[in-house]
């Protein structure tokens, strides 16, 4: 039998919406949405590689509510969210003759719901839209909180709005068609959660972190390690949406790791030889590092961050990527992150784990002395 689901609400006044975590959701997709929707009406926005297994079941879901549904299909990958794709998908709503009750619905990855946020923010000058996260790093991060947007070449979610869901219906079960690669790569924004502001969650990733990614246990015992990381990294996000919706403040903690990480996207093409999670777990790593360099953070902190990330598989250190990194090109584009201000660019570095902090007063000297050294392979 499968454990009932898990409600987590983003607090945000009468604009708060829950996040279900559980099981078999797709199949009930149309039941849990149908109070929230203004009209019986959705259109579907979903990943071309994960339709075929999957949305034939989210539309009878919506089909055995009363709920009217169209789907158009947008191809996989980072490349999806530019300017080009979001006029394909825009053209293809109206086409559709959307109206401003009408809710989309995105159906797979963080690009996918990156993309259909935006669309669903600026179509009809903002209309309602549902996120059904298929992979860990969405159903963890990007599907909840309201960021939308997409990447322009000079760099990652340049341009885009905040816009929050009605609805996040986070499917467990999706995740076991992932590869493991694209679970490890959500796995570190879950362990992101325990190393801002949750020690005893960190803790019990240390403890737990294989059983997550679902390696050497039985299916039992991974789902429920993958319900409660899940679950618990929601509750993470949303106490932090709810105080700062539109990172003035503490949201800007939910960026540890992410200014060195989209660096080493940006400068990878946004292509295969690195993924998001992969490049924001070895972007943990150097602020740990960073931090112990500034005299800020204990010694040998950065060891136990990367002791733990290596030990479920993901990379620590940019020589483990295949593109030839140099320290002034991870320089020049952390320069040009959507985090800078006054020409100063803002880390998020740590005092311990469990206890992270935004500084702009690290010298470009220190930081370049700490990127220098990342850049070293590890012996």
């Amino acid at each position: 039998m499968k454990a009932e689901p898990v409600t987590v609400t983003v607090p945000l006044g009468d604009r708060s919406y829950p996040i279900v975590v559980g099981a078999g959701l797709i199949d009930r997709a149309g039941e849990i949405a149908a109070p929230l929707l203004r009209q019986p009406r959705v259109h579907i926005v979903a990943d071309a590689a994960v339709a075929p297994l999957y949305l034939d079941r989210l539309q009878a879901s919506f089909a055995a509510a009363g709920i009217a549904s169209a789907a158009t299909l947008v191809p996989s990958g980072e490349a999806s969210k530019s300017f080009s794709q979001l006029e394909t998908l825009l053209d293809a709503l109206l086409d559709a003759r959307v109206e401003r009750k009408t809710t989309l619905v995105a159906l797979g990855g963080g690009v996918i719901g990156d993309l259909t946020g935006f669309a669903a923010a600026i179509a009809l000058r903002g209309i309602d839209f549902i996120q059904v996260p298929t992979t860990l790093l969405a159903q963890v991060d990007s599907a909840v909180g309201g960021k939308t947007g997409i990447d322009t070449r000079h760099g990652k979610n340049l341009v885009g709005a905040f816009h929050q869901p009605l609805l996040v219906l986070s499917d467990t079960d999706t995740l076991d068609t992932l590869p493991v690669r694209e679970v490890r790569a959500g796995y570190a924004e879950v362990a992101k959660y325990g190393l801002i502001d949750r020690p005893a969650f960190w803790t019990w990733l240390e403890e737990n972190g294989r059983a997550v990614i679902g390696e050497g246990v039985d299916a039992r015992t991974r789902d429920a390690a993958r319900a409660y990381a899940i679950a618990e990294s929601c509750r993470a996000k949303a106490a932090i949406v709810g105080e700062d919706e539109r990172e003035s403040g503490p949201r800007a903690l939910l960026n540890l790791g992410h200014t060195f990480g989209h660096a080493l996207e940006s400068l990878a093409g946004f292509g295969d030889a690195v993924r998001h999670g992969e490049a924001v777990a070895i972007g943990m790593v150097i602020a740990f590092a960073l931090s112990e360099r500034a005299r800020l953070c204990p010694p040998g902190r950065a060891v136990r961050v990367v002791r733990h990330l290596a030990d479920v598989g993901l990379p620590t250190s940019p020589a483990e990527i295949p593109v030839d990194y140099t320290v002034e090109a991870v320089w020049n584009a952390m320069l040009g992150d959507k985090k800078v201000a006054d020409g100063r660019i803002g880390f998020v570095l740590a005092r311990d784990i469990g206890q992270a902090f935004t500084c702009a007063e690290i010298s470009p000297e220190t930081v370049r002395a700490a990127l220098a050294e990342a850049l070293e392979p590890r012996r």
